[in-house]
Formats: C-alpha cells, structure tokens, sequence
C-alpha cells in the first residue's frame, strides 16, 4: 500500500518517539561465498569478501506492515541480505574501525567516497582500488544492502486483493543488525565465526544522497539502538539535502519506494521534505528517546541547494534563519562542488560538466570524524555558505506547496559567479572558471551534475566573447603566480583540516602541469 501523506507523517513521528522493539533481532547466519586478493597497502594484504547474511527479528518492531507477515517456528520474521566486505586478510593489521557503507540503489559508494582519483572520479558500483586511502589507513568496510530490488530479500504479505506487498522498513533493521553482528558478535548462531570477530572497536556510517538520507531517516526512528546498544558512533552523511527516506510503508516493487526524489518535474513529491528537515530536528528527537546521538558530519555542495532544497536542512520549513546546529553535529558546505562528478560530458546536457574534485575533502573530514569518536578531538569548526533568497535564475527547485511558510536559498556568489563562504578547496580559491552553477536542461542528472564555465585565456579572447569575467591573463601574471597561489590556499586548508598534505600535493601538482598558461602573453596588458 502506499501510504497516504498524511499517515506517512504520522507514521514518522510515532516511530520517532519509540524505541524499536529489537531484543529478539539477530543476524543467524553468514555464508561468505567467495574470498579473493583485494590489494595490498601501508597497512597490509587486504581481501574482498562476498556472501550472503540471514536474519530474524520480531513482529513486534515499529515497522509498518510487519505485522501482517507469517512468522517462522519460532514466532519471528526472516530476512537475508547481500553482503560484501573488504577486510584486512591478516585483521590485526586492521585499525580497528569498521566502516559500514550503505549502498545507494544497490550500488556501493564507499570507493567512490574516499578512494576515488582527482582526474577520473569514480562512479557508485565500483570496487576499484583508487586510491587506497581506507585501505591504507586499515579501515575495514562492510557493503551491506538494505533495499527492496537490489540485493535484500525483504519479508512481504499478500494484501486484501492478493497483491504481494514488501516491507521496506526492514531494510533499517537489516542495516541496524548486521552492523551489531560485524562489530560485537562472535559467531552467528549455527557457530559460524564473524569474519571481524576481536577486530572491530568503533563502528562509522557513510552515505550519499538517497542513504545519507537513508541514514537519517534511520536514526530518526530509533534504528541506532540495538537493546542498550549504540549501532554507530559517527556518521558521515553526504549531499542529502534537507530530506527523509519514504520506506517505512510498503511496496510492490519491484523498485523501492525510496528511489525516487522532488525534482523539476515532481516538486510535489511527498515523503521526503516533511516534519523533521534539520538535523537539529532529528538530533531532538534521539536525545528526547533518551538515547545518546552519534556523532555526525554532514557534507553538502553548492548544487544542492539549487536541486535538492538544502537550505532546508538549516533552516527548517519556516523562514530564513538558520537553526542551531547541535554540538555532536558538524556542516561543511563545499564551495563551487556539485552532488555529482562524473569523469566525462553527459551527452543530454547542454553546459560543459562540474570539475571540482571535493572527495579531498571527504578524506580528511572521514578522518577528523574518526578522531572524534575515538579521542574525542574535535574536528573544524562548521563552514558554511551564506545564502539569499532563491530568485529562480539560475533555476532552483521551489519549496512545496504543503510547506507554505518554506523559503528557497542558495549560496551568494561573487562577481565570478563562484560562491562564497564555505569550505574552499583551492581550485576555487585560485579560480580558472566558475564552478558549480547549474546546468541545463533541469532534468534530474543535469541538475546534479552542475556546471564549470572556464575563464578566458587573456583579454582579446575574452572580449571578443563578451565575457565580463577578468581572462587568466588579466588574473595571473604566469602560471608560477597561479600555482602559488594554489599552494597557499592548499597550506591554509591543511592547517584548517580539511586537506591533507597527501591531496595537497596532487592539487599542486594539477596546477603546475596546467598548459592554460602557454599563451596567456597574448593579453597585451597582463597584471
């Protein structure tokens, strides 16, 4: 069934005030399929497991339609689960945190988070090495998949016109356990042992966009709690706009409710802009439950705001002032970044693709993250963009007609048309173009994607193209001021802790390889 508006609001929120009736839940069984090499770092051979877990949990948990499934011989639920970790093959050489990734629409995200290169961004699936920065730091990540379609096998009912119903609410639970079990547990119940049993001392939680608001969603209705138990310490939730995630009801599939999102052509979508918009919001109602929240770093773009009314997430549905942001709660807004990098032109947009790599940031915001759970260090300060009032040029997707007293924002920009404020990686600071606008047409992919408009070369070129940007030339004296620039700004973010000096040599070493520069003497009046 799906659920009218109105009782999914309340379904929500009776959740959220509820503590999930989760002692009987339990993972019973794991089957690792297949053990193969995964590669080898400072920290060690690593492998890449995959298999399957099995699980049970009680009829009795706040998850709509669950009570309407045929329990086993033992009055409880199952369910099973596509699994994939990629662990230490030797797991003392793990550093001891265990790093459960949540995949978005049954594609993992974790490699393409921390991992991915600055020139070929990597694309949600993969299971490239890249990188290697989780890997070299010892990290152990568990892929676990929680939606209907795409790897879960959820409990379902037949309804009143004997149609197939699934329970997608179960995918919070699935999530919830078999990060319990990863983490805690010594062996499932047949005595088969968990494969990071003795390791595992901190658990973290990433997700972008779809499961940054999956994650949320799940914290919002009481999923971080197993019993007494705290599921995650941190969270890092990237480009989730102000949003939920609509699964807590039941589908027919064979696509999960949660697949969709407001957009240009659907700003009326219900579901994911509703009660809780801020993570002030959710954050209240964790602590009114009585629970201790998890600390959290919340990643937003530049883009977001235009497509994905991100200004919500600060200020509520109300208004234009930003509500507080709780102290176990950091916010970096990435200035001039967009939800998307893709490594080549989409051929349906019509203004040359966002480039500024901000997966930089990502590393090093993961890492102070980590820091935080474990020695209590606290990580920057949060960085945000001052905004104003969205006037619709460039286009930016309207607030809801069910939310009438909601304010569109987006970032301000300069006389370059970059945004201000924020966290400024240094392609930004020493600027070659306008990063980050948007793109167009409006469809979902283009909007997310954003746009980078390159300044002209010198003077006479951009002149003779009506450009009212200042031309590299007029900007740069040569390429040595540009790239010093480059590596002043890169100093100033590592000392600020958002870059690390492994990052800030690539983005100097981009800027010094740059042949923009060869014929910048054709301005005839360079500064």
């Amino acid at each position: 069934m799906n659920i009218p508006p109105v009782t999914f609001c309340k379904i929500l929120l009776a959740a959220s005030l509820t503590i999930s009736l989760n002692t009987q839940a339990e993972i019973t069984r794991i089957e690792i399929e297949s053990t193969q090499p995964f590669g080898t770092f400072q920290s060690g051979e690593f492998v890449i497991m995959k298999g399957k877990l099995q699980g049970e949990i009680s009829s009795k948990e706040q998850i709509p339609g669950l009570d309407q499934v045929k329990t086993n011989a033992k009055g409880l639920i199952e369910y099973s689960t596509k699994l994939v970790l990629i662990v230490p093959a030797d797991k003392s050489r793990g550093n001891g945190a265990l790093l459960v990734d949540v995949p978005n629409r049954g594609r993992a995200y974790a490699q393409a988070l921390y991992n991915s290169p600055r020139d070929q961004p990597f694309q949600s699936g993969t299971f490239e090495q890249g990188t290697g920065f989780l890997q070299e730091q010892g990290y152990s990540v568990a892929e676990v998949y929680w939606e209907l379609g795409q790897g879960a096998e959820l409990p379902s009912f037949k309804d009143t016109q004997g149609q197939t119903r699934f329970v997608e609410g179960v995918g919070f639970a699935i999530m919830r356990d078999a990060a319990i079990f990863l983490s805690k547990a010594s062996a499932d119940t047949t005595g088969v042992p968990n494969p990071l049993k003795g390791q595992i001392s901190r658990t973290l939680a990433s997700g972008k966009s779809q499961t940054g608001r999956f994650l949320k969603t799940f914290l919002l209705n009481g999923f971080n709690m197993a019993g007494d138990r705290r599921v995650f310490d941190g969270m890092e939730i990237f480009v989730s706009g102000a949003g939920l995630l609509p699964v807590l009801q039941t589908g027919t599939g064979p696509e999960s409710s949660g697949n969709a999102a407001p957009s240009f052509t659907n700003p009326e979508m219900r579901g994911v802009h509703e009660n809780q918009l801020t993570i002030g919001e959710i954050n209240s109602a964790v602590i009114a439950r009585g629970e201790i929240p998890p600390k959290m770093i919340l990643v937003s773009t530049s883009t977001d705001f235009y497509s994905l009314r991100a200004s919500l997430g600060r200020t509520g549905a109300s208004g234009t002032t930003d509500q507080p942001i709780p102290e176990n709660v950091r916010m970096y807004e990435v200035a001039g970044s967009s939800h998307v990098l893709v490594p080549r032109q989409p051929k349906d947009c019509t203004m040359p693709h966002a480039v500024l790599d901000w997966t930089p940031v990502s590393r090093a915001s993961f890492l102070k993250l980590d820091q935080w759970v474990t020695t209590n260090s606290l990580p920057p300060a949060n960085q945000l963009m001052p905004l104003e009032r969205a006037t619709g040029v460039p286009p930016s997707l309207r607030a809801p007609t069910h939310l009438p007293t909601a304010v569109i924002q987006v970032p301000k920009l300069d006389s370059d048309g970059n945004a201000l404020g924020g966290v400024r990686l240094p392609d930004l600071v020493a600027a070659l173009g306008t990063h980050g606008g948007q793109n167009a047409p409006q469809t979902f992919t283009c909007s997310l994607i954003g746009s980078y408009t390159a300044f002209a070369k010198n003077k006479i070129e951009r002149e003779a193209s009506n450009d009212s940007r200042p031309s590299l030339g007029e900007r740069y004296r040569d390429r040595d001021d540009y790239v010093n620039r480059v590596r002043q700004a890169a100093a100033s973010l590592i000392q600020e802790g958002f870059l690390l000096p492994d990052d800030a040599a690539i983005i100097i070493q981009a800027a010094a390889s740059t042949p923009l520069f060869g014929d910048i003497n054709a301005n005839p009046n360079p500064r």
